[in-house]
């Protein structure tokens, strides 16, 4: 049932940081919050859905193993644009949620805001940071550099016309971390063997602006087009990989390259593409994972068994919060000469050694 708590939680700071408490969601009843368990989970959406096959989905894929296994309730609000976010998260605060889930960079802000107004109630940023002094407030990062630099130099080792290609949803650091990975790990090889790797798309990051629309246009982030025809562009200047760091457009990258009659490739981005979306398999290399299922299922476990703890989770190679997917398809088409040269940088990166981003 509803705690005391919760029904009151939502009173205390109506309006504060323009907190409105009409959103895209709906607050749960009574009856939505009576099962096992009296914890309550709960999430507001990037833009997009929690169907986007990337890391929305993956963060819902959190609460709902947290709610099969741990028996918790959840609730949530997909967020549709940037205007959602305050209303959605108004509408966790009124629910009085143990502990909301702001997944995106996009949602710094409005988290910040909420997590500052409503110091008795707990939230967690996911690519996010906390910008004040809020102890109520976790960020959960990951180091994504570290495993776009693997899949950087896998790709440049792929490739045959030794061009590959990247471009992102927005111009931010949640996204351009993955991107400037992927860059020096396809220049480590070029300097390793001695052979020049274009990448395209990173200097100046070519963006599409957001992560839902394959054909957004114009965008304010970058000199960019829609998704597939940035994709067509690059396969157009001879790409035979191509890494989407966009959220679920890496399905318009699969349109352009089956269009365009290319023996190309691609990257899957945040979940492991080829495992979730099997459609795309026959095309995706490998897919650069942000494992932000386990992480909110994590958080959700350990607060609601030892309470709330603002200290930052960091994704990295070395505790397994960031990896490469399987090849499966193309197993046969990596070397076991590149696979063991994938597992050294991955110790290099670890020891530190290897800086991903230089």
């Amino acid at each position: 049932m509803i705690t005391r708590k919760r029904s009151l939680a939502g009173l205390a700071l109506v309006g504060a940081a323009g907190m409105l408490l009409a959103g895209c969601g709906a607050a749960p009843t009574d009856e939505e919050t009576s099962a096992e368990s009296d914890f309550l989970a709960c999430a507001v959406s990037d833009e997009g859905s929690w169907n986007d096959n990337s890391f929305n989905e993956a963060s819902m894929d959190g609460l709902l193993k947290a709610k099969d296994e741990l028996g918790v309730e959840i609730a949530d609000a997909e967020s549709g644009s940037i205007e959602d976010f305050e209303p959605n998260l108004g509408e966790m605060i009124a629910a009085g949620c143990d502990v909301t889930f702001g997944v995106g960079f996009n949602l710094i802000d409005a988290i910040n805001a909420a997590a500052e107004a409503n110091p008795e109630l707990n939230f967690v940023t996911i690519d996010g940071y906390v910008s004040g002094d809020a102890t109520n407030l976790k960020p959960i990062e990951y180091a994504m550099a570290e495993s776009s630099y693997l899949a950087g130099y896998l790709s440049a080792a792929y490739s045959t016309t030794k061009i590959v290609g990247t471009y992102g949803g927005l111009d931010i650091p949640a996204v351009t971390t993955f991107m400037s990975g992927f860059y020096y790990g396809a220049k480590a090889y070029e300097t390793e063997t001695g052979t020049p790797v274009t990448v395209l798309g990173w200097d100046p990051v070519t963006a599409t602006g957001d992560f839902t629309d394959p054909n957004f246009d114009p965008s304010p982030f970058a000199d960019s087009e829609g998704a597939k025809s940035i994709s067509l562009g690059q396969l157009a200047q001879g790409a035979d990989v191509i890494f989407p760091v966009a959220g679920g457009l890496f399905s318009a990258t699969a349109e352009a390259i089956s269009e365009s009659g290319s023996a190309a490739v691609m990257l899957g981005v945040d979940k492991d593409i080829a495992l979730t979306s099997p459609e795309y398999a026959d095309i995706v290399l490998t897919s650069v994972e942000k494992r932000m299922t386990q992480a909110v299922y994590d958080v959700i476990e350990e607060t609601e068994k030892n309470g709330f703890d603002p200290t930052p989770y960091l994704g990295t190679l070395e505790n397994g919060g960031t990896a490469l997917s399987d090849f499966y398809d193309f197993d046969g088409k990596v070397s076991d000469e590149i696979k063991a040269k994938l597992e050294e940088l991955k110790a290099g990166i670890i020891d530190g050694s290897i800086d991903p981003l230089a």
